[in-house]
């Protein structure tokens, strides 16, 4: 049987594309949601009450001294925006900074990923605002997420180059990232607009914690197992696939254990597919990082499909 694991930062499946799953589904329901938001719901009405300020009062993270405040809205005001701007510029950077990511991790880990760095973001808007009577309003956007986004990129790929508005040259990642961190910071002290700064901080330190320590305190493990369990209680309604966990590595004829790195777990079918053994995945893996993927040959790319394929 040939057995390999596949160093991509995690579990997942996708690949690369212009349009990687979730990046694409984001994207998608995000857009859904705008026209939904103002070209329809805006101009309805429900007992003399337009629906796009019901739309708002429910579903946009409210202070918790509203009283107006539900636990869903940590999820819901992700995928609200405040006008077309704000979401062009939120969508646009989510696939700029988001794409390599999600090929590089998978798209089920990038999910939780950037779910869990925006509910961080609207946990410290409302730790905020509870502590700053007056500073908060109701709060909507991606960018809370998109900055736990972005403060990966710049660990995971620090010397790539980013060409962005209102930056007109190319810098490294890895100084774009703190910079636009830093401005964050001194637009929040200073307090003089509408945007939610300590939220975006917020967002931008809980994308850092989880790529630091999100498997040592088993936070991607966790929605792996729920996602086994659901998968378990699928097979007693039908036949499915038996997928099997790698916890060791086999080389060929010679059984040489060793216990994989959370960074570098994967799910493969014993299939008798052919062996891809981890220093080719690696080896390419550190071309990417250097030079990017469109540097890679063909026989190079259908090696990375090809193990992609087995996650």
């Amino acid at each position: 049987m040939a057995n390999y694991y596949f160093r991509s930062y995690g579990s997942g499946f996708g690949g690369f594309s212009l349009f990687t799953p979730v990046i694409k589904a984001l994207l998608i329901s995000n857009i859904v949601v705008f026209i939904a938001q103002y070209l329809f719901l805006g101009l309805l009405t429900i007992g003399g009450v337009s629906v796009q300020r019901l739309l708002i009062a429910y579903f946009a993270l409210q202070p918790l001294e509203s009283g107006s405040f539900f636990p869903w809205q940590l999820l819901s005001y992700q995928f609200m925006h405040g006008g077309l701007l704000h979401l062009f510029f939120n969508m646009l950077a989510l696939w700029i900074f988001g794409l390599e990511l999600e090929s590089l991790w998978g798209s089920r880990r990038f999910l939780v990923f950037y779910l869990l760095a925006g509910v961080g973001a609207g946990l410290t808007q409302l730790l905020v605002s509870s502590l700053l009577p007056g500073y908060g309003g109701p709060t909507v956007g991606a960018s809370g997420a998109i900055q736990g986004v972005m403060i990966a990129f710049g660990f995971m790929f620090p010397d790539r180059p980013i060409l962005m508005f209102p930056i007109f040259f190319p810098i490294p990642a890895k100084i774009f990232v703190f910079m636009w961190i830093g401005i964050d910071l001194i637009a929040g002290l200073m307090g003089n607009d509408s945007v939610a700064h300590f939220a975006h901080l917020g967002g931008a330190l809980t994308g850092y914690i989880l790529l630091r320590f999100g498997d040592q305190i088993g936070v991607f493990d966790f929605f792996s197992r729920l996602r086994k369990m659901l998968s378990d209680s699928r097979r007693i309604f039908g036949k499915q696939r038996k997928i099997y966990d790698i916890r060791e590595v086999s080389t060929h004829s010679n059984t040489q254990s060793r216990i994989v790195s959370t960074w570098f777990r994967a799910r493969v079918s014993h299939d008798g597919s052919r062996v891809i053994t981890q220093e080719e995945i690696d080896a390419i893996l550190d071309k990417i990082a250097k030079t990017g993927y469109s540097s890679l040959s063909e026989e190079e790319k259908r090696i990375l499909m090809e193990a992609s394929k087995k996650l």
